[in-house]
C-alpha cells in the first residue's frame, strides 16, 4: 500500500507527528533541565514505584479474569436489552474518574451499601483505602474495555465452527477448549498489555483512594512533590521513570493490542448449541448480573445522591462546570487537527511504522508533561496563566491513542477501495479529504470526538499542578468540595459532570453517525 500512489499526501501528518513528538520532547527537555545527576529517588519514591507496578499488574490481571465470563455470557445469550446493556457497560470507560469514585465510596466506603449490609449482619466491615482500593476502582474502568475487547473476539469466530461443533456433538468443555480458548490466547494478552499501560498513568484514583504512603503511584508522587514541596528535581526524577516504565510498557502493548475495532460488530450474536444446557444457563445469568451489579450500581448511587444534592451546589460548581466545557471544547479541536491528518498518514504507510507516534499519548503521562512544561514555561511566563489551554493540549494528546485506533482502519479500508478511483479522477488533497475520506469516517470521527470531549470534561490530571484560584475545572472543584466534606455539593457537583460527559459524547457521536454515509 505505501508503495503505490495515494490521493492524500502525508506532509499534514508528518507536521502534526512532528508536533506530537516535539511537546513529549519539550516535556522531557524540561525535565531533564531539573533531575539533578546526584539527586535520585529516596526509599519512598521507590516504594511508589513497586506500588504502581503491581496495582498496575493486579488492575490487569483481575480485569481480563473477569472479562472472560462476562462476555463469553453476552456472546452467547440472546436477550431482551441486551444490546443497551452492552452499551451501558461501555459507560465507565468515559466517565469521570472523580465521579466513579464517589460512587464506588458510596457502594464500598465506610458508610456504603456494602458495609451497611455486613454490619446488619453482625460481620465486620471492609475499607476501599489501600491497595485494595485502586485496583477495585481500576477493575471497575477497565473491566468494560476488556469485555467489549472480548466480545469482538468472540464475533470473529465464524458461525459455521460453532454449527459443526454441535453437528458433532462436541461437550462445553471441549468447544471451548478447541474454538474459544485459541481466541482468548490471541486476544488476552494484547487487552491485558493495555489495561497496564493505563493503571501506570492513573493519578485521580490514588489520590482519593491511596489511603497513606505505602499506597502512592509514581503520578501521585510527581503531585506531591510538586505541589506540596515544590522539589522539581523529585518531580523531574520520578517523571523519568515513569517515563521509562510507560514507554515501555506501551511499546510492548503496541505489538500485543489485538486488531480488532472499538466498535461495530456487536448486534449479532452467534447461535450457540453447547449453552442451552441449564447449568450453562445459571452460569451466564449469574455472570451477567454480577457484573451489571458492580458497574451499573456505582453510577445510580451517584445518579440518587446527586438528585438530592443539586440544591446544595455553590454558584462556584456552575462556573467551573463553564470552564470544563470549555476546555473539552479545545481539547476536541486540538484532537481532530491532529488525528486526523496523523491518522491519513498511517493509513498510507506500511502498517506499523508511523503508527508509533500516536502511542506517546500512552507512554507520556500527563502530569509528566504537564511538569515538564512548567519547568519550561516558568521562566518565560505564568504557568497559573496557561493552565487551561495546557491542560486542554494534553488532554487532547492522551485521547490520541484511542482517536487512531478507532480513525485508521475506515480511512485504510477507504483509501484501498477508493484510492485509485479519486486518483484517476483527479481527486487528490483537499478535494479528497472533502469528498471521499471524511463523509465515510463521520460516525468515527463523531465517536472519537465524543471519547475525547467526555474524557477532558471528567480528566482531573494537569490542572491539579497549575491549579487558579478562580478559574477551576468542575473535576477539581468537586475535589476541592471532597475535601471540605461538602458531601452534598460534592453529589451534586457529581451528577452534573456525570451528565456533562455523557451527553457531550452522545452529541458528538449521535451528530457523527447523522445522515452518514458509513
Amino acid at each position: 500500500m505505501a508503495q503505490r500512489a495515494q490521493p492524500i499526501s502525508g506532509s499534514a501528518g508528518a507536521v502534526a507527528g512532528s508536533f506530537v513528538i516535539a511537546a513529549v520532547l519539550a516535556a522531557f527537555v524540561g525535565i531533564a533541565l531539573r533531575a539533578e545527576p546526584g539527586a535520585g529517588l529516596g526509599p519512598a519514591e521507590w516504594q511508589a514505584v513497586r506500588f504502581t507496578v503491581v496495582q498496575a499488574a493486579l488492575s490487569a490481571l483481575i480485569s481480563v479474569l473477569l472479562a472472560v465470563p462476562l462476555a463469553r455470557a453476552l456472546a452467547r445469550r440472546q436477550m431482551p436489552g441486551r444490546r443497551m446493556l452492552i452499551t451501558l457497560l461501555g459507560a465507565p470507560f468515559i466517565l469521570p474518574v472523580i465521579v466513579a469514585v464517589l460512587g464506588l465510596l458510596a457502594i464500598f466506603g465506610r458508610n456504603g451499601w456494602v458495609n451497611l449490609a455486613l454490619d446488619a449482619l453482625g460481620l465486620p466491615t471492609v475499607s476501599i483505602y489501600g491497595l485494595h482500593g485502586v485496583v477495585l476502582a481500576h477493575v471497575f474502568f477497565n473491566l468494560p474495555l476488556a469485555t467489549r475487547l472480548l466480545l469482538q473476539g468472540w464475533q470473529s469466530i465464524p458461525a459455521e465452527r460453532f454449527r459443526l461443533a454441535a453437528q458433532l456433538d462436541l461437550p462445553p468443555w471441549m468447544v471451548f477448549r478447541s474454538l474459544e480458548m485459541p481466541m482468548l490466547l490471541r486476544i488476552l494478552p494484547g487487552a491485558a498489555a493495555l489495561i497496564f499501560v493505563i493503571c501506570l498513568t492513573s493519578f485521580a484514583v490514588a489520590l482519593t483512594l491511596g489511603g497513606g504512603p505505602r499506597a502512592t503511584t509514581i503520578e501521585l508522587a510527581i503531585y506531591q512533590a510538586f505541589r506540596f514541596d515544590f522539589d522539581l528535581a523529585k518531580a523531574a526524577w520520578l517523571s523519568v521513570v515513569q517515563l521509562v516504565l510507560a514507554g515501555g510498557a506501551a511499546g510492548i502493548a503496541l505489538w500485543m493490542i489485538p486488531q480488532i475495532p472499538l466498535t461495530g460488530g456487536l448486534d449479532r450474536p452467534v447461535r450457540r448449541w453447547d449453552a442451552k444446557g441449564g447449568g450453562q444457563r445459571v452460569l451466564d445469568v449469574l455472570a451477567i448480573l454480577l457484573g451489571s451489579a458492580f458497574l451499573l450500581l456505582p453510577l445510580v448511587s451517584v445518579a440518587l445522591s446527586g438528585l438530592a444534592g443539586l440544591e446544595a451546589v455553590p454558584a462556584s460548581v456552575w462556573r467551573s462546570a463553564g470552564v470544563s466545557l470549555w476546555v473539552a471544547g479545545l481539547s476536541v479541536c486540538v484532537l481532530l487537527i491532529l488525528a486526523l491528518p496523523l491518522a491519513g498518514w498511517i493509513a498510507t504507510r506500511a502498517r506499523g511504522s508511523v503508527e508509533a507516534i500516536g502511542l506517546l499519548g500512552l507512554s507520556a503521562s500527563p502530569l509528566m508533561i504537564g511538569t515538564g512544561w512548567f519547568i519550561l514555561i516558568n521562566p518565560i511566563a505564568d504557568p497559573v496563566s496557561l493552565s487551561l489551554p495546557v491542560t486542554a493540549v494534553v488532554n487532547a494528546l492522551m485521547a490520541l491513542p484511542f482517536a487512531l485506533r478507532i480513525l485508521v482502519p475506515v480511512l485504510r479500508e477507504t483509501l484501498d477501495s477508493q484510492g485509485r478511483l479519486c486518483l484517476t479522477l483527479g481527486m487528490q488533497g483537499w478535494a479528497a479529504w472533502v469528498w471521499v475520506l471524511l463523509p465515510r469516517a463521520r460516525p468515527q470521527i463523531g465517536f472519537a470526538a465524543g471519547l475525547t470531549g467526555a474524557l477532558s470534561v471528567g480528566d482531573l490530571g494537569v490542572i491539579a499542578l497549575f491549579a487558579d484560584p478562580d478559574r477551576t475545572t468542575l473535576p477539581l472543584q468537586m475535589y476541592r468540595l471532597m475535601g471540605a466534606y461538602q458531601t452534598e455539593a460534592a453529589a451534586g457537583a457529581a451528577l452534573i459532570l456525570l451528565s456533562m460527559a455523557l451527553a457531550i459524547f452522545w452529541l458528538c457521536d449521535k451528530g457523527g453517525r447523522y445522515s452518514a454515509h458509513a
